[in-house]
């Protein structure tokens, strides 16, 4: 058996947090240009991936079981908790079906771009387009669950090959969905859209900012309840449903059922507890680090240049579904930068472009990123088993 410098569960978990932590601290201290271009979860999950390749933590401890038992179906119920799908209608109008329509295009494009290199990729690739599709439409979490339901090794090559392309696109789509706002005046054209339509927007989104009050110790402690209860619910649950493997399992049950725990709880006064984003987010790259730590290098092969060229080519279909959506429905470029953001980026990039375009519309970045949790997980599934068939 190797031997690890730190291989306690408790050491390992400290390790982990130092990572998670560490990298915040450095963006947020030292103002460095260098995280707007790799932003702190690339370093978050790469980090672990040497510490435990090189011996210094193990690839396999009880604590991260644990994790991906208990903690990810946790954060995923208190994620969901935020979601407002009243006010994200109400402000957004026909910009919803704009971001619907860039899912749509993540969904179609996954088959298509897989079944253009699947020749270069192995037999389980389909496993991590369906993990890639889950941060595409919602974020991170998404891409954990959606692993999580799809039965994805972890260890394997093809997780840690959806990671490092996930980044890879981002390095190249957030500078697009950026610049396009000097494209406003031709876009607008293009598409039609009414000169008011932006004016109106900007006072819905006057009234979307969400405030739950000043975070309290009880906040955390009904969040943790909420949490544990609803994914003690979902593990009992899923255990007695009838299971259709590959594609139905007590894991990918699991997920649906706190999922659609979550959102059902949105619509109750569990929605008003503060701190249920930041708690959420703090769990999601606490995991990313966990899904470091278990990742080989020894699996690496040239694969990952096939799949990285099926990730360009699947993000171009997503963008091709959004401009037509944006000329059907009459929406400008704002909002359809926006809406792409919400899908590829989720609640970490969507604020960034929409400040970049318009501050008054970060409020409606964030309900559009929302929305993207809710239907990623049912969606990315969808375009996992459209994979598994090609």
């Amino acid at each position: 058996m190797p031997e690890y410098l730190i291989s306690s569960s408790v050491g390992v978990l400290a390790v982990l947090a130092a990572v998670t932590s560490l990298f915040f601290f450095l963006e947020k201290k030292t103002g460095w240009k260098l995280f707007n271009y790799f932003p702190p979860l690339i370093f978050i999950y790469l980090t672990p991936v040497a510490l435990s390749n090189f011996g210094l933590i193990p690839t396999k401890s009880v604590v991260y079981d644990f994790m991906g038992e208990s903690i990810l179906p946790t954060f995923l119920v208190i994620m969901l908790l935020r979601v407002d799908l009243k006010m994200t209608v109400k402000v957004m109008g026909k910009g919803i079906f704009v971001m619907l329509a860039g899912t749509l295009g993540v969904v179609i494009g996954a088959p298509i771009a897989f079944f253009l290199v699947k020749h270069g990729l192995d037999a389980e690739s389909w496993k991590a387009f369906g993990a890639l599709a889950g941060s595409w439409i919602g974020g991170t979490g998404n891409m954990l669950a959606v692993g999580q339901m799809v039965e994805l090794d972890e260890t394997s090559a093809n997780f840690g090959y959806a990671v490092i392309a996930d980044n890879a696109v981002y390095l190249i789509w957030l500078p697009i969905m950026l610049a396009s706002k000097n494209l406003a005046g031709w876009f607008h054209k293009f598409t039609g859209v009414s000169d008011d339509r932006l004016s109106k927007m900007e006072e819905a989104a006057r009234g979307a900012t969400q405030v739950n009050g000043k975070f309290e110790m009880r906040h955390f402690l009904y969040l943790a309840f909420i949490g544990f209860a609803a994914t003690t619910f979902a593990i009992w649950f899923a255990d007695i449903l009838p299971a259709f493997p590959p594609y139905l399992t007590a894991s990918t049950y699991k997920i649906l059922l706190v999922t659609i725990i979550g959102i059902s709880l949105s619509f109750t006064k569990a929605s008003k507890i503060p701190g249920s984003h930041e708690i959420a987010m703090a769990l999601v790259y606490l995991f990313v680090a966990r899904m470091g730590a278990k990742a080989d290098l020894s699996n690496v092969s040239m694969s990952i240049f096939w799949f990285l060229l099926g990730a360009y080519i699947w993000i171009f279909i997503h963008g091709f579904f959004l401009v037509a959506a944006a000329r059907i429905f009459k929406v400008d470029v704002h909002t359809a930068a926006i809406a792409s953001a919400a899908n590829i980026g989720g609640a970490a990039s969507a604020p960034i472009v929409a400040a970049f375009h318009n501050p008054a519309l970060v409020p409606v970045s964030i309900l559009m990123a929302l929305l993207g949790y809710a239907i990623g997980n049912p969606a990315a599934y969808i375009a996992a088993i459209l994979c598994s068939l090609v």
